[in-house]
């Protein structure tokens, strides 16, 4: 029997949910702060953080255990429309497309929107099967300090420019056939995992 923190966490059929992936080593304030817009601005039920296993194109030597890093999140987390998950670990997904590819055919009546910050879109052309992400899920990018003009010029950007959504119209995301896409501004937290582990706080 797989370990609880790898089940899927509960969902119906209409639901609104955002899928945050990440290392989440730490994770942190940002994080949430994130969540809470995107749960706010597109009118979400849950944001699931999908604590990944590992990240495919980061050395994954030095991470802490999946489910360390699970408890930790709940902690920081902490509120119930937030759900930290290892679901990736018991679907036995590695690359973010793989695991929304999995949701979407298991689960085509519930509304998932891709949730990540403007430093993941500058390289999201980099990620394996970006354009195929983009086409199975509406997509949510959280602005951050220093990364807006990075984020906005990058390859995928620029791709996927014609599908763009005036923010004033991301309560209407979710239920948009893919591709589409907004870009959320309102957060701006210097606060990043990589700052912490550097510190020593994490």
């Amino acid at each position: 029997m797989p370990p609880p923190f790898t089940r899927m966490p509960p969902l119906a059929p209409g639901m609104r949910i955002g899928l945050y992936g990440g290392s989440f080593n730490p994770a942190h304030e940002a994080h949430r702060a994130a969540s809470l817009l995107a749960l706010k601005k597109l009118r979400l039920d849950r944001v699931w953080w999908l604590v990944t296993p590992g990240n495919p194109l980061k050395d994954n030597r030095a991470l802490p255990p999946l489910d360390r890093r699970l408890q930790q999140a709940r902690a920081v987390a902490a509120h119930p429309a937030l759900l930290p998950t290892g679901l990736e670990a018991g679907l036995g997904t590695r690359f973010s497309h793989d695991t929304v590819a999995a949701l979407v055919r298991r689960y085509p009546s519930v509304h998932f929107v891709w949730l990540m910050g403007a430093d993941n879109l500058a390289s999201f052309h980099r990620w394996q099967h970006w354009r195929a992400i983009a086409g199975l899920v509406p997509m949510a990018i959280i602005d951050r300090p220093g990364c807006t003009f990075p984020a906005m010029a990058s390859p995928a950007a620029t791709a996927l420019a014609r599908w763009r959504l005036p923010e004033r119209e991301a309560g209407a995301l979710p239920l948009m056939r893919p591709p589409a896409w907004v870009f959320l501004h309102g957060l701006k937290s210097p606060v990043s995992s990589t700052r912490i582990r550097e510190a020593g706080e994490g």
